[in-house]
């Protein structure tokens, strides 16, 4: 297969464990006899540098031309006082809404290998964990309306969380559909005995559900499902929620697994070019240190290659490598717990070889 994937390095280590990613990518292309045209290109702070916007045109319209494109983190102390218009991360909000996407995926797998890592109880966390978080993107309060304005007792800042049913039904019927792929339960978590936007939320996800009488509805509201993340989540299978609730459990979902560096994500709409990268943030306190996890960089390249690609193969072929240098004792610093580690592109040097080996 020949394509073409458009590269966004990021910031701080975000073009580290997306040059691991790469590293990956080109194993698969030798192994399967691939060709994937990657071209790096400027995008959040680094873009914000060179021309003063964190999307610049000509990345938006190499994104346009690809079929799937490879994010790093963005952002960072630097561009604090950046106005919020114009900061680096609204590249990311920017760049989904101009390529039509508005559904986020977090798959987050327990390895046996990291049980010790993960912040779990031991027996809890030796009963596994395979969930799958779909978080709305397209609307709520992350695209809602922002500002100031004086009230009752002097200036107050306010953002509005908004929904339209059909937005929920977009997004709950991808959920569905997803559960139909694995243990065909939906947990779908909002806040409804307080925010009326959370009461439409539920009442359109209960009407999606009867279209889909072989997939479990459970409903809860965000605090118990915190709890219940911690205390069994083995009982989870798709999670469906609110890009702000989503961002919450996402943290979570990292300690259940044994670090953020391990969660890969994608961002995907019907029938349109996906944006694959890890979860975490740009982590500048090691940027440069070749000391970050660039599994779940790893991983969503794995996730780029079966959904946006189709190569089903090739990116189960990535997650065996994974799982073998996994259980070969092979730790970044993250998952090591003060135990022996290696570096971000030892890391990825030996996912690489696990792959071309397979």
């Amino acid at each position: 297969m020949n394509c073409r994937i458009t590269l966004l390095p990021g910031d701080g280590i975000g073009p580290e464990v997306t040059e691991g990613a790469v590293a990956v990518l080109d194993a698969v292309e030798r192994k399967f006899g691939h060709s994937f045209g990657l071209t790096a290109m400027p995008f959040g702070g680094n873009a914000l540098d060179l021309t003063g916007v964190p999307l610049p045109e000509d990345t938006l319209n190499a994104c346009k031309q690809s079929d799937a494109v490879l994010v790093g983190a963005v952002g960072g102390p630097k561009w604090d006082d950046i106005k919020p218009h114009n900061r680096p991360e609204r590249a990311l909000i920017s760049l989904r809404s101009a390529l039509g996407l508005y559904a986020g995926l977090c798959p987050a797998v327990l390895y046996p290998n990291l049980v010790s890592a993960s912040a779990l109880r031991a027996d809890v966390a030796k009963l596994g964990a395979d969930i799958l978080l779909v978080r709305e993107l397209s609307g709520g309060i992350y695209n809602g309306e922002h500002g100031y304005r004086d009230g009752a007792l002097g200036q107050e800042a306010y953002d509005v969380e908004a929904y339209a049913i059909s937005t929920v039904e977009r997004i709950a019927n991808m959920a569905f559909e997803l559960a139909r792929t694995r243990k065909k339960r939906v947990t779908s978590v909002d806040k409804a005995n307080v925010l009326t936007a959370s009461k439409l939320w539920r009442a359109t996800v209960d009407r999606v559900a009867k279209g889909y009488p072989d997939v479990e509805l459970v409903h809860k509201h965000v605090s118990n499902c915190a709890l219940e993340l911690l205390t069994r989540p083995d009982k989870f299978d798709v999670v469906l929620t609110s890009g702000l609730f989503g961002d919450m459990l996402m943290s979570e979902l990292a300690a259940v697994v044994g670090s953020i560096g391990m969660l890969p994500s994608c961002v995907v709409g019907k029938g349109a070019i996906g944006i694959y990268g890890a979860v975490h943030g740009s982590a500048p306190d090691i940027a440069g240190t070749d000391t970050a996890n660039p599994i779940g960089a790893i991983l969503s390249a794995a996730m780029l290659l079966a959904t946006s690609l189709g190569l089903r193969a090739e990116a189960a072929a990535v997650d065996k490598a994974v799982k073998t240098t996994l259980s070969k004792g092979l730790r970044t610093k993250d998952i090591a717990h003060g135990k022996k580690h290696v570096s971000c592109s030892r890391m990825a040097e030996e996912i690489a070889m696990n792959v071309l080996n397979s």
